[in-house]
């Protein structure tokens, strides 16, 4: 399916230098970040205590800052998702408490500060019976409730973090080996460092805005992994396509020649799923969204690199031809002759 026919190739490989400064700026921008900044990694990894809560007013997160300082905890996070009303706590594991201990010493502190009581309720929700911590007043008004509690033990969070490494190490050993097999080593070392180069700027976005990076976060890049992939993959068997088909063109025209005559296909591929994406971002709620936001990133980026890193790599790479089309022998006359 088209949604339009370019007739002339674009020259693309003209400006690959120029993407490919702007390639290595923006990689270069990512890792400094990384260094300087790191990431913000979430109680799956690091381990400690995610508390939601929820007000009937606006939060006011100073007040509650305050009160966890208060109590012993030197650098709680607190932050508002969805709405100003909920509000949801990371508190640092404590090595003499356990993590129910800690969280309900948070809560009846913060719910002293609102001049409260903590106490059970029972309530309904999807037609079952749940039993929840509430804090009232002593007009018997709910001035916050406790609505979730996590707690992630350090060794956990050590090992869900080295499960994800390996996981990522599995999908580029996985790419690089596939890529080789299907087409040539050269091709494989170009789209692997164009993918690695999407995950190292999605990562580099997340250490800037210092944007929480958890296991659905890790998830989202291994997606972007195998998405952009995919679109190399197009790109190259279009690239072999072609070598077979125009004997007469170069090198050049015939990567300028495969990246136009795929654009209207990358074109209606990308633009469904960016809309799919998107609508999980303004509407997935706060459990969706920065899975959502790594994939945004990783969506656009990984257009840019495979059709324009990935190819001008395998280009400055020196492929040819003949690393993709087997020769035609000549045919012996005297085969089989008998003299």
């Amino acid at each position: 399916m088209e949604f339009f026919k370019i007739k002339r190739d674009i020259p693309f490989m003209r400006h690959a230098l120029i993407f490919n400064v702007i390639s290595a700026l923006t990689f270069l921008a990512a890792v400094f970040f990384l260094v300087t900044k790191g990431l913000h990694f979430s109680v799956e990894f690091t381990g400690g205590t995610v508390m939601e809560l929820r007000y009937p007013h606006a939060a006011d997160q100073e007040k509650i800052r305050g009160t966890l300082r208060a109590i012993g905890h030197e650098a709680p996070e607190v932050a508002s998702f969805g709405t100003a009303q909920d509000i949801m706590l990371r508190l640092p594991p404590v090595k003499t408490a356990a993590g129910a201990t800690v969280s309900g010493e948070a809560f009846k502190a913060i719910c002293a500060s609102e001049g409260g009581t903590p106490k059970q309720i029972n309530v309904t929700e999807k037609g079952q019976q749940i039993e929840r911590t509430s804090c009232a007043n002593a007009a018997g008004a709910e001035v916050v409730s406790l609505q979730r509690v996590d707690f992630v033990g350090p060794q956990v969070g050590d090992e869900l973090a080295q499960s994800g490494l390996n996981a990522l190490i599995m999908v580029v050993v996985g790419v690089v080996i596939y890529l080789a097999v299907r087409f040539e080593w050269k091709f494989a070392v170009a789209a692997i460092l164009a993918n690695l180069h999407d995950v190292v700027i999605i990562l580099g976005f997340f250490a800037f805005f210092q944007w929480e990076f958890s296991l659905t976060v890790l998830a989202a890049i291994l997606a972007v992994l195998g998405y952009s992939v995919n679109e190399s993959v197009v790109i190259f068997d279009r690239i072999r396509e072609t070598f077979r088909k125009q004997r007469k063109m170069s090198v050049t025209e015939v990567i300028d020649h495969a990246i136009t005559s795929t654009i209207s296909r990358t074109i209606i591929t990308h633009a469904s799923t960016q809309m799919m994406v998107l609508s999980m971002l303004f509407f997935g709620g706060p459990s969706l969204h920065y899975f959502a936001m790594a994939l945004t990133i990783g969506i656009c980026f990984g257009i840019y690199s495979s059709v324009f890193v990935a190819a001008a790599l395998a280009m400055w790479f020196g492929v040819k031809r003949e690393d993709l089309v087997k020769p035609v022998k000549a045919k012996d006359e005297t085969d089989g002759a008998v003299v």
